[in-house]
């Protein structure tokens, strides 16, 4: 069904302060870490799907602008430090952008979304330099699709949740709890530095992980790549741990499970192999995104502000992935994961602040025909992320989803808002590929 979705006001939002509070000064800064330097300058983006009852936009605009106190780096700017040479996020409450718009339909009406729809939701660039954007959407049945997008160099996707927390906990009245920490000054090299990973060929090489790759890729187009959700049921994620673990090595006398995540991926990994038709001797690599606060040693609080993420990269050639059985795949997942340590990071943290320029942690530009990852895959895993806290006075999301961009080959795992334990498997991949991958993925060989 075609529907219309209209802008009806588009404002900048900031901070709003107590009279007893300080505001921000208006030329402080806050720099730029190792971890927010490694991560594209691009908006992230979420959607929050509610049914009615919902609160006002009045009343997510006043919320909102009492979390931004807590969380001013959404309401200031790129800019760079007094000297030059670094840049910095400007804390001047400039602020967000807060979109408000209708729908012409039911939100039954539209439900699932497709590709073609979600960009109704997305305000877009409407500001080069804002650093985060909220778009509401109001359907006529009382329905509404909150949209939050932010830059990924303000911070990961776990930091963005719980401000999403902060701002529904904010809507309810209530004290946002736990208050975020802003300290990016605690990434301190040692002294002296210690690099014992290969972190050039690692953090920077493989930023797109098929850059070698790029006379080889599929036929296929912008035009070809298209979303699909796959719900994998608790029933069938039991089945598939313990077919993974039946042949795990026993460890110092102990049977080491191998977790949801690690099994569901190295599922996802083999099924992905058998439907772009590898070949036996193509190597075929994941990209998982590993979250340091807890690794590193002492751990850094989980409500810290800002990027700490490494990636994982485990990669099989296709033969071996196919022929060999779904528990080796999970192994090569878990000991590529594994070692991705506390030392791991703190190698990160030498290596970048001792032989790395800033303008060694950025990409070149490429121009990419196909948008693919093709052989590999990018995976995020939002199975932690308090996604069913997000309560703004009435009730916890009925949808939540990634919004897509045009890559194929990237792959999310939330947890469904069913209710029932299952995980929903979100992921981009050619329409050519579709049928076989919805075939196949739910078959456990």
């Amino acid at each position: 069904m075609s529907f219309k979705v209209e802008q009806v006001s588009s404002k900048l939002v900031g901070p709003m302060y107590n009279g007893d509070e300080p505001k921000t000064v208006p030329n402080h800064f806050i720099p730029l870490t190792v971890f927010d330097k490694l991560v594209d300058d691009e908006h992230e983006a979420v959607l929050y799907v509610y049914k009615p009852p919902n609160p006002s936009n009045m009343l997510l605009e006043q919320g909102l602008r009492k979390a931004l106190v807590e969380y001013p780096e959404w309401a200031g700017r790129i800019s760079s430090s007094e000297n030059g040479d670094e840049r910095v996020i400007l804390l001047n409450d400039k602020g967000m952008r807060f979109i408000e718009a209708t729908a012409d339909c039911t939100l039954d009406e539209v439900v699932p979304f497709k590709p073609a729809t979600l960009p109704s939701f997305n305000p877009g660039e409407t500001g080069a330099d804002e650093l985060a954007r909220v778009q509401l959407t109001r359907f006529t049945c009382g329905s509404l699709v909150l949209f939050f997008s932010g830059n990924h160099i303000v911070s990961d996707g776990a930091a963005a949740s719980r401000f999403i927390v902060s701002w529904s906990q904010a809507c309810r009245g209530l004290e946002i709890h736990p208050r975020p920490l802003h300290n990016r000054n605690i990434f301190v090299p040692r002294d002296p530095p210690s690099v014992a990973y290969d972190h050039k060929n690692v953090e920077v090489a493989k930023r797109v992980i098929n850059h070698e790759l790029i006379d080889q890729l599929p036929p296929y187009s912008l035009d070809d790549v298209v979303h699909h959700r796959a719900n994998f049921t608790l029933e069938f994620i039991a089945k598939l741990k313990s077919k993974a673990n039946s042949s795990v090595d026993m460890v110092m006398g102990e049977h080491r499970p191998y977790s949801t995540f690690e099994c569901l991926i190295a599922h996802i990994w083999r099924t992905m192999a058998k439907v772009r038709g590898l070949t036996k001797l193509q190597t075929t690599e994941l990209k998982i995104s590993v979250n340091g606060r807890r690794r590193l040693k002492p751990c850094v609080p989980d409500e810290y502000f800002g990027n700490l993420i490494l990636s994982a990269f485990p990669q099989c050639e296709a033969k071996e992935l196919l022929d060999g059985s779904l528990s080796h795949a999970a192994e090569v997942i878990h000991k590529s994961i594994a070692k991705v340590n506390s030392d791991y990071f703190k190698s990160f943290i030498d290596f970048a602040n001792s032989n790395m320029q800033n303008e060694d942690l950025t990409l070149d530009g490429e121009c990419w025909e196909v948008p693919t990852f093709w052989p590999n895959l990018e995976v995020d895993s939002w199975l932690g992320f308090p996604f069913d806290a997000v309560d703004f006075g009435f009730g916890k999301p009925y949808i939540f989803m990634p919004s897509f961009g045009a890559w194929e080959g990237v792959v999310y795992l939330v947890h469904s808002f069913d209710g029932d334990g299952s995980i929903d498997v979100y992921i981009t991949l050619f329409q050519q590929y579709l049928n076989l991958f919805q075939e196949i993925c739910f078959c456990i060989d």
